[in-house]
C-alpha cells in the first residue's frame, strides 16, 4: 500500500500560471485541445526514449468528468481519485493523475506539458515507463472567475 505522501506525489496538482482573456461562460469540452495535449505528452515521452501513451476510453471519461466537476464546482484538486477510478471501471496496478488549468497562452497544450515537466511529481507521472494508458479531459469555460479558462485532467494507468 502506498503512503499518503506517495499517493500525493503520483496525484500532485500543478497550478498553471494565469492570464486573463475573454471566453465562454459555460463549461464545454475541447476534443482538439485533448488531442493536442496527448500529442505533446507523447512527443516528450518519445524524446525520452519511451513508448507512446495510448488513449483509453474509461480513463478519458474519468478525466473529462473530473475536469467538468472542477469547473462546475470551482475547485482544483484530486478529490477521491481512487474511488473515481473504480467508479469508471479503471482497475490497474498503478494509476496517476496530473491536473492543470490556465487561460490564454497558459492553456495551450505545450505550456501545460512544460509545466508538468517542471514539477517532479508530474514529470514522474508523464515519464513513468509503466504508464501505457491515458485519458485526457479538458473543460473550457469560466473557472474561479476567469473567463476562457481550460481545466485539464490527465489520468494514467499501467504498472
Amino acid at each position: 500500500m502506498r503512503s499518503p505522501t506517495q499517493v500525493a506525489a503520483l496525484c500532485a496538482a500543478v497550478f498553471v500560471a494565469l492570464s486573463v482573456v475573454s471566453g465562454v461562460s459555460a463549461a464545454s469540452f475541447s476534443r482538439a485541445s485533448e488531442s493536442r495535449i496527448l500529442s505533446a505528452m507523447n512527443q516528450v515521452r518519445a524524446a525520452n526514449g519511451l513508448g507512446p501513451l495510448r488513449y483509453n476510453g474509461k480513463l478519458h471519461a474519468a478525466a473529462r468528468a473530473h475536469s467538468a466537476d472542477m469547473m462546475r464546482r470551482g475547485y482544483f484538486g484530486h478529490g477521491s481519485f481512487g474511488r473515481r477510478m473504480s467508479g469508471f471501471g479503471v482497475h490497474a496496478p498503478v494509476v496517476g493523475e496530473n491536473l492543470a488549468w490556465g487561460t490564454g497562452a497558459y492553456s495551450a497544450a505545450k505550456a501545460i506539458v512544460q509545466e508538468w515537466l517542471a514539477s517532479p511529481e508530474h514529470r514522474a507521472n508523464l515519464l513513468r515507463p509503466g504508464f501505457r494508458l491515458v485519458g485526457v479531459g479538458s473543460a473550457v469555460g469560466t473557472f474561479v472567475g476567469r473567463a476562457g479558462a481550460t481545466v485539464v485532467t490527465a489520468d494514467f494507468a499501467g504498472r
